[in-house]
């Protein structure tokens, strides 16, 4: 499991809109499913005209993505990915479309569970 947050701070310095985007991404920190140190599942999302496709990667292989995805995804915990962005290139829209693509992330034993099938679960062990 990891966490991840996105936050937008506006200020008359750099230094202020650092903060203040710091301190919104904290107090919005969402949790995401991993598997190890990669996702469990391929993954797409689309917010406004960006379109963010997050692929498992075998161990070893790193973060293969462009630097707005690899800022979301390290600090979601992520260490081995690979990405590929379509469409806008708007960091804001690309930073956003990353984090609904982790949001939509499930695991195995989850999606058991909420159908009722703790059984089955017990049987792939």
């Amino acid at each position: 499991m990891g966490r991840v947050g996105i936050g937008l701070g506006k200020g008359r310095e750099v230094s202020d809109a650092i903060r203040k985007g710091g301190e919104v991404a904290k107090s919005q920190l969402t949790t995401v499913h991993l598997n190890n140190t990669t996702i469990p599942h391929v993954v797409m999302c689309e917010y406004g005209g960006a379109r963010v496709l997050l692929r498992p990667a075998s161990p070893g292989t790193g973060l293969i993505c462009g630097k707005t995805v690899r800022a979301v995804v390290e600090s979601a915990g992520v260490k081995d990915l690979l990405s590929k962005s379509l469409g806008s290139k708007n960091a804001a829209n690309v930073a956003k479309a990353t984090l609904g693509a982790l949001l939509q992330l499930r695991r195995r034993e989850d999606i058991f569970k909420a159908r009722g099938l703790e059984n089955r679960l017990k049987k792939a062990a």
